[in-house]
């Protein structure tokens, strides 16, 4: 069995879901055909002197579970080659593969740009956390490439977004945004969480790095957490396997073959729940308590032409706002709505086969300032919905009873 860290080459001409089954399989002696699970913390040496060469790196192969095993390896390979990068870190979550991938690129005193519209928590990250290591974040409106261009400073190392952003669906131009980063000798970094490689690759854009919370999409059935950082070999193991390797943001086995096994079925998952977004979507649209739905796939979309351009269709998730005098009667009518699903699950985790349903203005966005939410364009009235694979007129039947 092979224990190079490197990509398996994928066979010429194989589809998305031919990869997705096929690429990184590695079988042991005993010729499995589904993948094994490789539960062990430590790999026997033949001699003192491999062990020697395998710590010093001289020699391919595994040395601690920490940062080599054959089942993390293989989810590593697998996403790699969907992603059509030559490269695959995985990690414990997708928070901690923002955190790797940041410890890895930036220095004190380094700047960074991103999108207002990111991930509650990824905000906290920048703000709360790298700021107090001299690491300063730039906030600016991610459709706006202006916006970026005036924030440039000498010492910006990275631009950050996510396109779809959450949860309002805002869609950035990656290749536009990889032509200023680049222009400026910038690291283009890219959230492709929302989307999956089965919907959009953002290196055929122009990105450097691509994010994943594997949570999502790539699990696909809400088991297990995991994260990973896709991208250029050279760069990934010269600046952030090291941080990987030393401070232990580690995937687990379990959680990498289940995720491995996620991939099998993420481009026909993909397909099923944006087919069936889009018919919700549509219904809400034309409900007269909702005053606006966010939803790539929408021809109301403002970005709506560019996400047909970077994506395969609008993706699962459905952001929108209930009709509201105040801010307060507007929570009230959105908690109403969520209180009267049965069959959605109220939960703010998203990407599970699971529909779900979640108020971000108190959960995934709760924790940011009134200013934070504002700029970020979070209202009280805001729901967002992340659609899994139940019959739709199950899904409108539910949202019905609240909006009614």
């Amino acid at each position: 069995m092979s224990n190079e860290h490197d990509n398996h080459t994928s066979e010429q001409g194989w589809g998305l879901s031919t990869q997705a089954i096929r690429t990184g399989s590695q079988r042991t002696p005993f010729g499995e055909h589904s993948e094994a699970m490789f539960l062990t913390s430590s790999f026997v040496f033949d001699s003192a002197a491999q062990a020697a060469a395998r710590f010093a790196g001289t020699e391919e192969g595994n040395v601690y579970a920490r940062f080599t095993n054959p089942s993390v390896q293989m989810f590593e390979q697998r996403l790699a080659a969907l992603e059509n990068t030559e490269y695959c870190l995985a990690t414990s979550s997708g928070m901690a593969a923002i955190t790797t991938a940041l410890m890895g690129l930036l220095n004190a005193g380094d700047h960074l740009i991103a999108s207002k519209a990111l991930f509650g928590a990824t905000v906290q990250l920048f703000v709360n956390i790298f700021a107090r290591f001299g690491v300063e974040t730039t906030f600016v409106d991610g459709v706006d490439l202006s916006a970026w261009e005036k924030a440039i400073r000498p010492n910006t190392k990275l631009f950050y977004v996510e396109t779809p952003s959450n949860p309002l669906t805002e869609i950035t131009d990656i290749q536009a945004l990889s032509d200023l980063a680049h222009k400026h000798g910038i690291l283009n970094i890219v959230d492709n969480c929302f989307c999956s490689p089965a919907l959009q690759k953002p290196v055929d854009f122009g990105a450097d790095l691509i994010i994943h919370s594997a949570t999502k999409y790539l699990d696909g059935q809400g088991r297990v957490l995991g994260g990973a950082i896709c991208g250029p070999k050279q760069l990934l193991k010269d600046k952030i396997l090291p941080v990987l390797r030393t401070a232990g943001p580690t995937l687990s086995a379990f959680n990498a073959w289940v995720l491995l096994k996620g991939l099998e079925t993420l481009n026909i998952r993909m397909q099923a729940q944006s087919a069936n977004a889009l018919e919700v979507a549509t219904w809400l649209e034309a409900h007269p308590a909702v005053d606006r739905v966010y939803y790539p796939g929408l021809p109301s979309h403002p970005q709506h032409a560019l996400a047909m351009k970077q994506q395969k269709t609008g993706g699962a998730i459905v952001a929108f706002e209930l009709k509201a005098a105040t801010a307060d009667e507007a929570r009230a009518r959105a908690w109403n709505v969520i209180d009267h699903c049965k069959t959605m699950s109220i939960t703010a985790n998203l990407g599970d086969t699971r529909t779900t349903i979640t108020h971000p203005a108190t959960t995934t966005h709760g924790r940011l300032s009134p200013e934070a939410r504002e700029a970020a364009g979070i209202q009280q009235g805001l729901i967002r919905l992340a659609i899994g694979l139940e019959d739709t007129k199950d899904l409108i039947a539910d949202l019905a009873r609240g909006l009614g």
